[in-house]
């Protein structure tokens, strides 16, 4: 059935629109007139009265105080309001509880010493109404509320005598027992015999051909976690002949490369050597050169990235140049061949590295269109398939990221004497390149 607002056949092409402004304007116009009407009739005075009472308004405010922190604001005392200046005899509202001005100062418990691994004390009366959590991190020094919330959560923290909550309210007078260390234990990376590929060593630094696959160092996790690393190996390997510089966790350790890309690291044997070492790399006082296969046909033969990187919101695992404010990058490359074969088109970059942000190569190549062989993380492909259907190639893959370290130019850093490294490609890359050669 049609509806009654449209137009008899034969005008339904016929617009409308003039038709409706028009209608809309005089329907404004009467609901204005009614508005006014009712003004009117509630205050006794004629709209075009009330608006030279207005104008009357704003020239009594002429002579109002002006307000000091804007010249053209003007308030009407010296409250900043117009209502009547609020005063100690005459407050503007009843009843209302007043701010607390100041907080309890909680006292530190400086000399808290345990009993049979127990330590034991009461709340203070300031702690009323505070969080367990938070008046633990303000009494215990040196604790934070994060390792305060692990202390109860492992029931090591009892209230009296009652296992107790992250969320409870004391309100002071407690007994409050801590059983085990405030602090935990610092973690200890252990020696592990792993086989290293040492390419140059003396007295005061160490350079390894670092395999794909082995993490530089562990995170502060648990020790299980800790195995396996770079960290491990070196301390197997030279001992306690490690810059400290780097803590428990990292001795040695100047610089990184990621888990999955191999080639030269730098590793400090004393405190001295990890001082210039670092040094050199914070003022780029060094060459870095990296081997690269992309995906695509890069068409310059050689280029810069200049891109700040900073970490991804959604991904945080990943990298990004798509964000502002990130840290200042640059990447030179340059073509060492360009690859057409079964499996697609590839590119062999040599890329020298001016900073060594994370994930800095590899955001960079990606960031324009031309990802890492193997790099999934930044859009790689999992598996390389032939590109023509005639083809009976099996699929290629790669268990790392086509990315290795292979030049490494730096000063001693006692004798000043220039030191240049290289290292070729591992076999599972040169194998992988003589694949998407082949014809």
């Amino acid at each position: 059935m049609p509806s009654k607002n449209m137009l008899p056949k034969g005008k339904r092409r016929h617009s409308v629109r003039a038709e409706y402004r028009k209608l809309r304007t005089e329907n404004n116009e009467a609901r204005a007139k009614e508005a006014e009407q009712r003004d009117a009739e509630m205050f006794g005075t004629p709209a075009a009265d009330k608006r030279e009472e207005m104008w009357d308004t704003a020239e009594l405010m002429q002579d109002a105080l002006p307000d000091p922190s804007n010249p053209y604001l003007r308030i009407a005392n010296t409250a900043g309001t117009r209502n009547e200046a609020t005063t100690p005899d005459t407050p503007r509202y009843e009843g209302l509880k007043p701010l607390e001005t100041t907080t309890p100062e909680i006292h530190v418990l400086e000399d808290l010493e345990p009993e049979d691994g127990v330590r034991s004390f009461i709340a203070e009366a300031a702690a009323a109404n505070m969080r367990l959590d938070a008046y633990l991190a303000k009494a215990l020094p040196d604790i934070s509320r994060a390792r305060a919330q692990m202390l109860i959560d492992n029931g090591q923290v009892t209230i009296n005598g009652l296992p107790a909550k992250s969320k409870h309210k004391l309100r002071g007078g407690e007994e409050i027992e801590i059983e085990g260390e405030p602090q935990p234990t610092p973690l200890r990376a252990e020696p592990e015999d792993i086989p290293l590929d040492i390419v140059y060593e003396d007295d005061d630094l160490a350079i390894i051909n670092k395999a794909a696959g082995m993490t530089v160092h562990a995170g502060a996790g648990s020790l299980e976690d800790n195995r396996g690393t770079l960290v491990n190996a070196l301390l197997y390997h030279f001992g306690q002949q490690l810059s400290s510089t780097g803590g428990d966790l990292r001795p040695g350790i100047v610089h990184r490369l990621d888990k999955q890309t191999s080639g030269l690291i730098v590793v400090a044997k004393n405190d001295s050597a990890h001082r210039e070492l670092a040094e050199s790399f914070a003022t780029r006082d060094l060459r870095k050169v990296y081997i690269a296969l992309v995906h695509g046909t890069v068409k310059d033969n050689e280029g810069t990235i200049d891109l700040p990187i900073s970490r991804d919101l959604i991904r945080r695992t990943r990298m990004t140049t798509r964000r502002s404010g990130g840290r200042h990058a640059v990447s030179h490359w340059h073509v060492l061949e360009r690859i057409d074969g079964p499996y697609g088109k590839f590119t062999l970059l040599e890329v020298r590295i001016e900073t060594g942000r994370t994930h800095q190569i590899r955001v960079h190549l990606q960031a324009i269109g031309h990802p890492v062989v193997g790099d999934t993380l930044y859009g790689a492909p999992h598996h390389i398939g032939p590109t023509s259907r005639t083809t009976h190639e099996p699929p290629l893959t790669l268990d790392r990221n086509f990315l290795h370290a292979a030049e490494l130019d730096l000063k001693h850093p006692r004798t000043g004497k220039p030191l240049q490294l290289r290292a070729p490609l591992p076999p599972e890359l040169t194998t992988l390149l003589a694949q998407l050669r082949a014809s």
